[in-house]
């Protein structure tokens, strides 16, 4: 079962300082894509601080850059084991100057000293010891409108176990987005799930859009979420309509032999640890020719801004949306 996002530090760390750590963590969340693991190294790092909380402990870090997250001022690190901290690991990390994001890129190897206090720990000294061969970050945007790119013909199983692709919907506009059920975060996944149950709300009050468009939440945690397992999952969120309940949201997950190409293709970053899984957010349109209209990176997209790109990739009119989106705050 994955770790929830709360601190629950030793005796050296206060009740007050535990509220912080958590209040915090909890609204960076809505702009982050990993911070539940960020919880587990401050855990950590209440129990190294409880023999000595006067003092910052310092360990030494060599592993490779996942992602570069600039608006968090974190770095994702896939790093070999931490001697006397933890073990190997994929982790994000706070970085202590924020010009470090400029000098580093997915893929470098680096050197880095993680320091950690009283309930906080950052990088200091980030060296990169050997370049990358200029890969891209993960967390960077799909592609903005007006800067199209032609999606693959990905095979998915959807929750009543038929083979779909993403080729058949073709001439209707796709929002799509990536979850697994058990995501215990409310930010996270449950977050994406409510967004789409919003729009898909709003969008029975347009018909003609409704027939014009198609949900997909996709699961990148097919052993898991099975079909029967997505069924009884999307029952909670998609209106009952006897045969019809899944005619416009579909909840699909991805076969093995997939997963590696839909990953890479919609940018999202998917490690598994010990039963824990760590992965990055990605939303995304599909214009009705097949292609990349607009890509959402994080979990801080509003339902009334994707529902207004969802009807200008359907060229319908965007007269009264304001007006009529209100209803859906």
């Amino acid at each position: 079962m994955a770790a929830r996002l709360h601190v629950r530090g030793g005796p050296d760390i206060s009740k007050k300082m535990r509220d912080k750590v958590n209040r915090t963590a909890a609204v960076t969340a809505r702009a982050a894509r990993l911070f539940f693991a960020l919880a587990l190294i401050l855990s950590l790092a209440a129990a190294a601080c409880h023999t000595n909380t006067n003092q910052a402990r310092r360990y030494h870090l060599k592993g490779t850059v996942v992602q570069v997250d600039k608006p968090q001022q974190h770095l994702v690190i896939n790093h070999e084991e931490i001697r006397g901290f933890m073990g190997a690991m994929t982790m994000p990390y706070p970085v202590a100057d924020a010009r470090t994001l400029d000098q580093v890129n997915v893929g470098d190897e680096i050197t880095a000293d993680v320091v950690v206090g009283q309930g906080e720990i950052r990088l200091e000294n980030v060296v990169v010891v050997k370049k990358s061969e200029g890969k891209t970050s993960p967390g960077a945007e799909l592609q903005r409108s007006g800067q199209q790119s032609p999606v693959p013909e990905f095979t998915l199983v959807n929750q009543d176990g038929k083979r779909i692709s993403l080729g058949q919907y073709r001439g209707k506009s796709v929002l799509l987005t990536f979850i697994y059920t058990r995501c215990p975060l409310p930010d996270y996944c449950p977050l994406m799930t409510h967004n789409f149950s919003v729009i898909e709300k709003a969008l029975t009050k347009w018909p003609d859009l409704y027939a014009k468009t198609h949900l997909l939440s996709i699961s990148f945690d097919s052993q898991y979420d099975t079909p029967p397992v997505l069924r009884k999952y999307a029952r909670a969120f998609v209106a009952d309509r006897g045969p019809h309940t899944f005619d416009h949201w579909e909840f699909a997950t991805i076969p093995a032999a997939e997963k590696s190409a839909v990953m890479k293709f919609f940018d999202v970053f998917v490690a598994e640890e010990q039963g824990q899984i760590t992965h990055s957010m990605s939303t995304a349109i599909i214009s009705p020719d097949g292609q990349i209209y607009k890509g959402y990176s994080g979990n801080d997209w509003k339902p009334t801004d994707v529902l207004l790109d969802l009807r200008s990739s359907a060229g319908e009119p965007s007269e009264n949306v304001t007006i009529q989106s209100k209803s859906l705050k």
